[in-house]
């Protein structure tokens, strides 16, 4: 595990919460991925790292995707969401995250 070379603060606060949705499922069952939404000044080591500390599993790999926050309207006003990012964590062979075990221990 290469979570040594950054502060545990910074790792608790890089993983915001899992993202679950229809494709996140598929992903999750078609190509042993599990999604995130992460910090947006999180890098792909620090991903990783947190990944590996908080679920206790072997991380393959990581890919990263920015997602472009939706233009919204409120009356006559136009506003817009916020930007963010995801992560789509690739595990080890046999490794599996589970969140409804996780949550309670």
């Amino acid at each position: 595990m290469s979570n040594q070379k950054f502060s545990q603060e910074r790792l608790m606060n890089v993983l915001q919460a899992p993202q679950i949705s229809e494709k996140a499922t598929y992903v999750a069952d078609k190509y042993a991925q599990v999604i995130f939404r992460v910090d947006s000044s999180a890098t792909k080591p620090e991903i990783k790292a947190a990944v590996e500390l908080m679920f206790k599993v072997d991380v393959e790999s990581v890919q990263v995707a920015l997602v472009k926050g939706k233009q919204m309207r409120f009356g006559k006003f136009i506003g817009r969401r916020k930007d963010w990012k995801k992560a789509y964590v690739c595990l080890a062979p046999g490794q599996k995250i589970n969140f409804s075990e996780s949550e309670q221990g």
